[in-house]
């Protein structure tokens, strides 16, 4: 069961409403949608105007305000249906929220809470074109933690590229990035700091090596600052993504560095943004 993706969004909505105390991790919901962990958060959180674990919170709260303005259930019950595996979790989460603890909020008898109001993202339009692409051999190190800090890999990956003389074997650098985030704890986050191999080159040693099959990739081009490409992932997701009418495989998404911050101003940065497609 697929779908398009408004159905995809209305279906995890509709879960996430139903099974408030049920599995609502984020791998759950991808299942949920029919789409692949890599791509799914991204989408959601572009298209919604909030990250999954962030509607995840705000419903289950909601559910709990209601439960317990309209129920007589002790509050460690509440917690219990709402998903929270603790009382004491869950009075700090419903305090945060709503600035009372559950029992103050029961006794004041607020009718309703205003779920929230979503409104339409404005997306900065990018250009996007679908590219058929041979097979991509990287060869690089693992980064786990910040993405911020994964420039210190690249720099011991040009490092050795100059002193082995590699870069003639290879066609530039690239990024392997797969996951969301918005969506995980920094410690949890995985990149892959990498260079490209030429056709044909072996696996420099010391180096691990991904690839990618041939294939369609969609592809935009975005110049400026590593730091502001943001936009442009919130464009591919929650726009062109959902209207183009493809389905992203179930691969991380890649970055190829077309220039370099070691002889170019942040502002004429060029990076190719790739989805391998289905």
């Amino acid at each position: 069961m697929a779908g398009s993706y408004e159905d995809r969004i209305l279906r995890v909505v509709k879960y996430i409403h139903d099974h408030p105390a049920g599995d609502l991790s984020l791998d759950r919901l991808a299942d949920v949608a029919a789409m692949s962990r890599f791509h799914w958060h991204r989408v959601f959180h572009a298209m919604m105007g909030e990250t999954c674990a962030e509607m995840v919170r705000r419903v289950r709260l909601h559910q709990a305000a209601l439960r317990l303005v309209q129920g007589t259930d002790p509050v460690a019950e509440v917690a219990t249906q709402v998903g929270y595996p603790t009382p004491q979790s869950f009075g700090r989460a419903f305090r945060a929220a709503y600035g009372l603890t559950p029992l103050a909020f029961r006794k004041q008898g607020v009718p309703l809470v205003a779920l929230r109001q979503m409104k339409p993202e404005e997306f900065k339009v990018f250009d996007v074109k679908i590219e058929e692409r041979g097979a991509l051999r990287l060869a690089g190190w693992e980064h786990q933690g910040s993405y911020m800090g994964i420039g210190a890999k690249f720099e011991e990956l040009a490092a050795l590229a100059t002193a082995r003389g590699l870069w003639e074997k290879t066609c530039g650098m690239a990024g392997i990035y797969c996951g969301d985030p918005t969506e995980m704890p920094e410690e949890q986050l995985r990149s892959f700091a990498a260079l490209i191999l030429r056709d044909g080159q072996d696996l420099p040693e010391g180096l691990e090596e991904r690839g990618y099959a041939a294939g369609r990739v969609a592809v935009l081009v975005f110049k400026g600052p590593y730091s502001s490409m943001a936009e442009a992932y919130q464009y591919l997701y929650g726009r062109w993504l959902p209207e183009s009418g493809e389905e992203a495989a179930d691969a991380a998404p890649y970055e190829v560095y077309l220039n370099s911050p070691a002889d170019t101003p942040a502002e004429e940065l060029l990076t190719q943004l790739c989805v391998l497609l289905k």
